[in-house]
């Protein structure tokens, strides 16, 4: 019994570090407790006695766990676009509390957990191990049966897509990162009159499809107009962030982290000028996305 209880206590010292890896693996918080509880049974069925670095051990554990994971997810199609939430307050059945990721989500970067939800398997776990955890290319190689060598250079790849490539100087980025910034800032706080001072008067808007009932696409004009169409979706602009869509500032909006729609914009003289709304899964999937740095 004291063997058994040593044992569990030495888990529970490591649950959080391994909580944290394997939810920036998959990117839900239920499947990562799910991974977390496999390492938990495995760490009971295995001789640890001669483990030196428990912690290390188990983090391989959880990282194989995770790649399996990943690999059979990819092979099912279960991330497919088609299969994220239609409506961007959802909730899981016999899972945690939809709140409690939402807020995960959101301290992990949800632009974040969208671009790795882009990677391979094997990029994936060579980033989130190296460039997040810093473990080591040797330690990582055996995990994806590749080289050391090869393991950077996913990683390295892996790290390209995250970061992107700007399509603009970095001042006009900054620019439009202020004027961005502002309107997410303004729907969030439902502050109208702010979000109107950023809207050119004859802005249009241009949804792909409607965000309801409705699969229709739908054209907005005017400044009033849009900032009442945004206003609207003031809840929804809780699970948005900045990101960089094929190179510009623009709005990613992630329920738990899932991808669910975009916005591009068009910025004129500081001014909005138009913002085209992305929700089709084949428009999605062609968008380049990347993380903007903070």
């Amino acid at each position: 019994m004291d063997e058994r209880t040593d044992l569990t206590e030495r888990f529970e010292e490591h649950r959080s570090h391994l909580r944290a890896v394997s939810y920036r693996m998959l990117g839900s918080l239920s499947e990562a407790e799910d991974a977390v509880q496999e390492a938990w049974l495995r760490l009971n069925r295995s001789d640890t006695s001669e483990v030196e670095n428990l912690g290390g051990w188990l983090t391989t554990v959880v990282s194989r766990i995770c790649l399996n994971m990943l690999r059979s997810r990819e092979s099912r199609r279960e991330d497919s676009m088609e299969a994220y939430p239609t409506d961007p307050v959802v909730s899981r059945e016999d899972t945690v509390d939809p709140e409690q990721e939402a807020l995960l989500a959101d301290s992990v970067g949800l632009a974040l957990l969208v671009v790795l939800d882009t990677l391979a398997p094997a990029e994936r776990l060579a980033f989130v191990l190296h460039d997040l955890f810093a473990v080591p290319f040797d330690e990582i190689a055996p995990l994806i049966e590749r080289t050391p060598a090869a393991t950077r250079q996913l990683a390295s790849r892996a790290r390209r897509r995250v970061k992107g490539a700007p399509a603009v100087p970095d001042a006009d980025l900054s620019r439009q990162r202020q004027v961005v910034d502002a309107f997410l800032a303004a729907t969030r706080g439902g502050n109208f009159d702010a979000l109107v001072t950023l809207l050119d008067p004859d802005i249009t808007l241009r949804a792909d499809k409607a965000v309801g009932p409705s699969p229709a696409p739908i054209f907005l004009s005017g400044a009033v107009t849009v900032a009442k169409s945004a206003m609207a979706a003031m809840e929804r602009a809780q699970s948005t962030q900045t990101a960089l869509v094929n190179g510009m500032v623009g709005l990613a909006m992630a329920p738990l982290g899932r991808l669910f729609l975009v916005l591009a914009f068009t910025i004129e003289d500081g001014l909005i000028t138009g913002i085209d709304v992305i929700a089709e899964p084949e428009r999605l999937r062609e968008l380049d996305l990347a993380v903007l740095d903070a």
